[in-house]
């Protein structure tokens, strides 16, 4: 495994670190008046999921873990476990519906998304940037309303509020984003 220093970890990095593998998610760059630089790096454990804040001088080196992403399908959901087929190898999975979060109402039977995988053990899921849903309920158009920053709630047909555009109206197919939670366009 590649080895690096410690100012040049990036978001997104996967570390090997402590006798874990980590996901750098955010790294803060400190030029202190006295004294080297140092990168301030807030920590993810991808088997446990714990956060760690951990501080790298320049001169540290620290390896980094390339990850296998391999595209599966989304079966079925039973006892807080999530079951993805292997599209290739029709080899079956099962993840921890915990690893998505409050983003877990966003995945849809038959969806494609990407596992992250460390030699054969899978460790992380990626949903598609975009999911397309409906909105099952929102308020009715108000005439005059036009304005560029008014948006008004909405109910998905997942159960998720959203803040939608005025001119959507419900039973209407929008385009949602899965990191932010917003709305991005119509479908």
């Amino acid at each position: 495994m590649p080895k690096i220093n410690g100012n040049e970890i990036r978001p997104g990095n996967i570390l090997e670190h402590d006798g874990g593998l980590w996901a750098a998610v955010k790294v803060d760059t400190v030029k202190p008046g006295k004294g080297g630089a140092f990168a301030q790096v807030e920590l993810r454990n991808l088997r446990s999921g714990s956060k760690l804040n951990e501080r790298f001088r320049s001169n540290d080196k620290v390896e980094v873990v390339r990850l296998e992403m391999r595209d599966q399908q989304f079966l079925y959901e039973s006892d807080g476990r999530l079951t993805f087929m292997d599209t290739l190898s029709y080899e079956q999975i099962e993840l921890s519906a915990d690893l998505l979060g409050d983003r877990r109402p966003f995945l849809q039977d038959g969806m494609t998304v990407a596992i992250q995988y460390f030699g054969d053990e899978a460790l992380n899921l990626t949903l598609p940037a975009k999911v397309k849903c409906v909105v099952a309920e929102t308020d009715p158009v108000v005439k005059g309303q036009t304005a560029a920053n008014s948006f008004k709630p909405a109910i998905l047909d997942n159960g998720l509020r959203i803040m939608v555009p005025p001119f959507i109206s419900g039973g209407e197919e929008i385009m949602v984003n899965t990191e932010s939670m917003e709305y991005s366009e119509r479908a």
